[in-house]
């Protein structure tokens, strides 16, 4: 795979906001990379320019504006805020579709437009948590993480989509090492990172305060953190979570690695909000996706912010890029 090839986007779920974001795209196309849409043209907004494509290497005939269009015809049309179970099987079907296409060469990488589980649940019987958890289970049942990215912070919550009372059980030493090799080892291949430094919050309050507020810290935390450092890796913790992310503190590393979904979303969001981007590290493609949801109250307004999925796209590029030039 290399930068030279489009990425594919899928298209989401098309009741909510992924179809005109994908139409927003062109009002601005300057510095966006070769892409191909997935979905039904019949969902983009009316007036949109698009043209269908046989493959994805044809969309960069195309004239300048034009969304290039791989049709995958829906059952059902869409309508702004309301999920048709009827369409959930074509949407897993437009994901399927981009990872065969990655799988094969066939595109640099893929973005994936936000979807709903329930609604997939209810549909088609969607037995995952999320698009992370299905994207591994395609590409063979791989370990994976998921890092949330923007240009002043990189997150990876080491549990992610479990309630926070079933946290503690969950956390073992052996997932916690798999976050931290994943990390490592896609700073170093997707974002050309040599010697990445990776920080490391507590799970607890003040980092478990010596063991006033939890034990994980002394028990889970340390002694992983002190056997891969002698392996080589750079890692500072465990850390209080409330002084890791202010501007000093992101300063001194490439990454961090949290304990649970939100001690890592909830700073990467409010440094930035519309330009954060989901990826899915340790898949053999490439893949992001903008960073919310379907987004259903404001669906069909013409008001939703591009923003992320721009972002999603070019770190994509630039991350297969990275990958194209890895010895």
């Amino acid at each position: 795979m290399t930068a030279a090839l489009p990425l594919a986007l899928t298209c989401g779920d098309p009741s909510g906001i992924g179809p005109e974001l994908a139409a927003r795209l062109l009002d601005d196309p300057l510095g966006l990379p070769p892409l191909v849409w997935l979905g039904d043209p019949a969902h983009l907004p009316a007036g949109t320019r698009w043209q269908p494509v046989a493959a994805p290497v044809d969309a960069g005939r195309l004239p300048p504006g034009t969304l290039a269009v791989m049709r995958l015809p829906f059952p059902a049309p869409a309508r702004p805020g309301q999920p048709d179970p009827a369409n959930a099987p074509a949407i897993i079907a437009a994901i399927d579709r981009a990872v065969a296409l990655a799988r094969t060469g066939q595109v640099a990488g893929i973005v994936t437009a936000p979807i709903n589980k329930a609604a997939l649940k209810s549909g088609a019987g969607f037995a995952f948590p999320g698009h992370t958890e299905y994207l591994a289970h395609l590409a063979g049942d791989v370990p994976v993480a998921m890092m949330l990215a923007c240009s002043a912070l990189r997150v990876v919550p080491t549990t992610i989509h479990i309630p926070l009372a079933e946290v503690p059980a969950r956390l073992t030493s052996a997932l916690l090492e798999q976050t931290v090799r994943l990390t490592a080892a896609a700073l170093r291949r997707d974002f050309a990172i040599a010697d990445p430094r990776i920080a490391l919050a507590g799970l607890n309050p003040h980092a478990g305060e010596s063991g006033t507020m939890g034990r994980q810290e002394i028990t889970l935390i340390e002694p992983l953190v002190t056997r891969l450092r002698a392996q080589g890796f750079s890692l500072a913790g465990p850390l209080p979570a409330d002084t890791m992310f202010h501007p000093a503190a992101r300063a001194r590393y490439d990454a961090a690695i949290c304990m649970y979904h939100d001690q890592a979303l909830i700073p990467i969001k409010t440094i930035d909000f519309a330009g954060g981007v989901n990826i899915t590290l340790g898949l053999p493609f490439v893949r992001t996706s903008p960073d919310h949801g379907t987004a259903y109250d404001i669906a069909g307004k013409g008001i939703a912010d591009p923003s992320s999925l721009r972002a999603a796209l070019v770190m994509a590029a630039d991350m297969a890029a990275c990958r194209g030039r890895a010895p």
